[in-house]
């Protein structure tokens, strides 16, 4: 078995994009989980992987000759406040590599050590958002949301220091591309218009092919990357994800998801939920993703001004016409997935305003999130008898008040001409029956930190394939008990 292979097209770039720096060698390093169906996709060997040279590799202890690591500059917006210096702390990408589907993917090793953008921190990180991090990715990507990936999850055999000392651990992250709004803001806040124009360049070349040849290539990547987080974040909505830390830092040119510090899913549904300790004001709850996605825009547009030619009004009329298609587009990708939640074919008033109704009524009964739309499933053909039964198990205080509006979801399903089963079956394609639990994560950190993987190994296999009844892990849909409710989040830093 050989040690595989590396491009590294970042590297190339000129040297104020990036520090070159090597992992931080660990005492004992371990594999907790590797990710055998993503190396087969990269291109690698999971059994070289799983061999002490490949532990070595994913621990940063022995690199291929290959490997040129780096930790990333860039800037960000946190909570609207600018910081123009953050990087990669604690990050080390190791390079590209070309998976089976011809796109290039970036390898990187998170807690792998400081690097010159740590700051105070010590570049480490703990197992607990280790395994949270690979727990969350993995089910993402399994509910079909574009995302960061795990390739591996590894145990350093050290202790890092946080509140408390904890077993430290290292995540191998795979992204299409760990470009960031903060990157592009990082060369804008130095006046470095040439780097900011090789980063358009290189997003995209490496990104969005499809923005090539167009007349103000910048421009064209500006309307790629809003289209792309019109549509990311209706599908967050859609499985009830609360990411935690929306700043510019961790809004992607890919489109991925990225950074799964603070995440939470909603148990009980609320538009104002927040988990998120660091959130105090409640900037990035459930309700208010949208509009702040189209600030993380906004201020990306700032930094491609210089790029899209005239007189700065035209610069400012031609981004802000750009940033004008998110809207429309959030709203119409958020339409189509409550339609597909509700089973419903048609795009319209009367399948909005099902949806809008129920979604009130759930926070009025403070209903489960996934439960009730799961719940639909079996209420298609059923009598309002069973729906009522169904609703009672989603938790609504007055299971009644459901019944009344599956009545009038039946007649809208009528109207389309749709046969109960297929809605029935298209409701159960669409609506998770297990998402990660906030309560159940937490139980799985808690275990692995006393070297019990069970529970992790359980639930990363229960949420490998949500949509499908199995009655193994019937325990992974259940709401938390009053006394398993998870309250906060926090950040592994």
């Amino acid at each position: 078995m050989a040690a595989p292979s590396f491009e590294s097209t970042y590297a190339a770039l000129p040297e104020r994009f990036h520090a070159q720096i090597a992992p931080t060698p660990v005492a004992a390093p371990r594999l907790l989980r590797l990710n055998a169906d993503l190396a087969a996709s990269l291109g690698l060997d999971a059994d070289w992987l799983a061999s002490r040279d490949g532990v070595a590799m994913l621990a940063g202890n022995a690199l291929p000759d290959t490997v040129r690591p780096l930790a990333m500059a860039y800037a960000g917006h946190q909570f609207g406040n600018f910081t123009p210096q953050l990087g990669d702390g604690r990050a080390i990408l190791l390079g590209e590599r070309i998976g089976t589907d011809g796109h290039r993917f970036d390898v990187q090793l998170k807690g792998a050590g400081r690097t010159p953008f740590s700051r105070a921190g010590d570049g480490r990180a703990a197992i607990g958002p280790v395994l949270r991090e690979y727990i969350v990715s993995e089910a993402m990507a399994a509910l079909g949301i574009p995302t960061t990936r795990a390739l591996a999850a590894v145990a350093s055999g050290e202790e890092v220091h946080r509140e408390t000392p904890l077993p430290g651990g290292i995540l191998t992250r795979v992204a299409r591309g760990h470009l960031r709004v903060g990157t592009f803001e990082f060369f804008a806040s130095r006046g470095d218009v040439e780097g900011v124009q090789t980063l358009v360049d290189y997003a995209i070349d490496r990104l969005h092919p499809e923005a090539k040849g167009a007349e103000v290539p910048a421009l064209a990547l500006f309307e790629c990357v809003v289209r792309a987080h019109a549509a990311l974040v209706p599908m967050w909505l859609g499985v009830g994800f609360i990411h935690g830390v929306m700043n510019t830092d961790n809004t992607t040119i890919s489109g991925e998801t990225i950074d799964y510090g603070p995440c939470a899913f909603l148990d009980t549904y609320h538009p104002g939920q927040v988990f998120s300790s660091i959130d105090r004001n409640g900037r990035y709850a459930y309700g208010r993703q949208p509009g702040i996605a189209a600030w993380n825009l906004a201020r990306f547009a700032e930094t491609l001004l210089p790029l899209l030619g005239g007189t700065q009004e035209e610069q400012i009329a031609a981004a802000q016409s750009a940033l004008d298609l998110f809207e429309p587009a959030f709203q119409e990708n958020w339409q189509d997935v409550l339609r597909r939640k509700l089973g419903l074919a048609e795009r319209g008033e009367a399948s909005l305003a099902l949806a809008t109704d129920l979604l009130d009524l759930m926070v009025e009964q403070r209903a489960d999130f996934t439960r009730t739309f799961r719940a639909l499933g079996a209420c298609a053909a059923a009598s309002d008898e069973e729906t009522t039964a169904a609703a009672s198990s989603a938790g609504f205080a007055d299971p009644s008040a459901f019944t009344a509006w599956a009545v009038r979801w039946r007649a809208r399903i009528a109207e389309e001409g749709q046969a109960r089963e297929a809605v029935r079956a298209a409701v159960l394609g669409t609506n998770p029956a297990r998402i990660p639990r906030n309560h159940r994560i937490e139980e799985a950190i808690v275990a692995a930190q006393a070297d019990d993987l069970r529970p992790f190994e359980d639930l990363v296999e229960g949420l490998a394939q949500p949509f499908d009844d199995d009655p193994r892990f019937a325990d992974l849909e259940q709401a938390p008990a009053p006394d398993e409710v998870v309250r906060q989040t926090f950040c592994g830093t």
